[in-house]
């Protein structure tokens, strides 16, 4: 196992009716900017629940962040927290609303330099340089409730980056499973996916003896395949929803990853296809990810036997137990309705192949565990996606 440092401060206050806690988690006093995305937390009562819990804070509201959050848009957010002297950030919604308000945070009180550069990685934000925020989430699919990620598009330059910072860990994250239950289907199913991926990235890589790690992967790989389909049934079901949304933060809250090698070449390839395609996040990892694994069976040839056997009880050994393995998990992908090519989103491989692997050659990219998937590999594999 190797050497690691974990550090994870979030506190997580879980469960049916818990919203109107939120009074004890924000200091008194303090002046709260409330983000949210489109609008629908205004339908689902649970706008009106954040409201009433915080009825004597100063409250300040900033809407409309989108999915895969735009810089300019959140740069808004930034001019109007530095007017209004925001001391608090209060994120309401799912992954893409946590994403941008941790820029929020980072970018209030930076003074001197591009806000962009925070993203790209030039400018790295230390504990105390960001705005405490806090989290209700409504829709489980990224873990940014309970990490120190972000992922912000720039829709003018088609770019897409993930960036990280221990000064953006939420304080505190509320998670309500009904707060799901408006949810359309096909987000829980992007939930679902996005987070398997997670958890496959930070696990088929090669073996470090990290055997905790490996069986709490499996554990979450498990719950997901066994909670999809009670999650996805209508009307909502309580204990598929609950076990769904932790299972999901527990995907990618930084502990499974610790002590083992990771490989998030997946996510980097998927955030270009989402920059010039337009695809939803989730879409794009199960456009690669099957056929990224399969490319790199030859480093990744034991973990994934592993996979095969400990996961999907299927027995022997070689490539032929690989395939196998991978045939269940783009089976599942397909049974909660996510397909797995390029071509199903009309998308032509080809063209994508050579206008990616163009662009991690511009910028010197190199991919995977070792650090050796290079651009002509990035073509490779999405050529296989057809």
């Amino acid at each position: 196992m190797k050497n690691f440092d974990f550090y994870n401060p979030t506190r997580i206050i879980f469960g049916k009716d818990t919203i109107p806690e939120l009074d004890k988690h924000i200091p008194f006093g303090a002046k709260i900017l409330m983000c949210y995305g489109g609008g629908s937390i205004k339908k689902n009562g649970v706008y009106d629940q954040v409201l009433k819990a915080l009825d004597e804070w100063e409250i300040h509201e900033f809407g409309g962040i989108e999915s895969n959050p735009d810089y300019d848009t959140l740069m808004k957010a930034v001019h109007l927290g530095r007017e209004k002297g925001i001391d608090f950030i209060l994120a309401v919604g799912g992954g893409s609303v946590i994403d941008g308000a941790k820029f929020i945070a980072a970018g209030i009180p930076l003074k001197v330099g591009d806000p962009w550069n925070v993203v790209t990685g030039d400018r790295k934000v230390k504990i105390g340089e960001a705005v405490p925020l806090g989290t209700v989430l409504t829709l489980p699919a990224t873990s940014s409730e309970m990490n120190d990620t972000s992922v912000i598009s720039r829709r003018v330059t088609d770019e897409k980056y993930g960036w990280r910072s221990d000064a953006v860990f939420p304080v505190f994250s509320i998670l309500d499973p009904t707060t799901t239950y408006s949810l359309p289907e096909k987000q829980v199913r992007n939930g679902i996916v996005d987070a398997y991926v997670h958890v496959i990235e930070q696990y088929a890589t090669y073996p470090v003896n990290g055997k905790l790690q490996d069986r709490q992967a499996e554990a979450i790989l498990l719950t997901l395949q066994d909670v999809a389909e009670g999650a996805l049934s209508m009307p909502p079901n309580y204990d598929s929803r609950a076990n769904l949304m932790w299972t999901v933060t527990n995907a990618l809250n930084r502990l499974i990853g610790k002590g083992v090698p990771t490989d998030f070449a997946t996510h980097a390839i998927g955030h270009e296809l989402t920059a010039l395609y337009g695809l939803v996040h989730a879409e794009s990892l199960a456009a690669v990810l099957p056929y990224l694994l399969w490319y790199r069976r030859d480093t990744k040839g034991e973990k994934l036997v592993q996979y095969a056997h400990r996961v999907w009880g299927i027995h022997g050994d070689g490539e032929k137990v690989i395939k196998e393995g991978l045939n269940k998990m783009t089976d599942f992908f397909h049974q909660v309705g996510m397909p797995t090519k390029l071509t199903d989103f009309g998308i032509d491989p080809q063209e994508a192949a050579e206008r990616i692997s163009e662009r991690f050659s511009d910028r010197g990219t190199r991919l995977g565990e070792r650090k050796d998937i290079r651009p002509k590999d990035v073509a490779a594999i999405l050529k296989m996606s057809q």
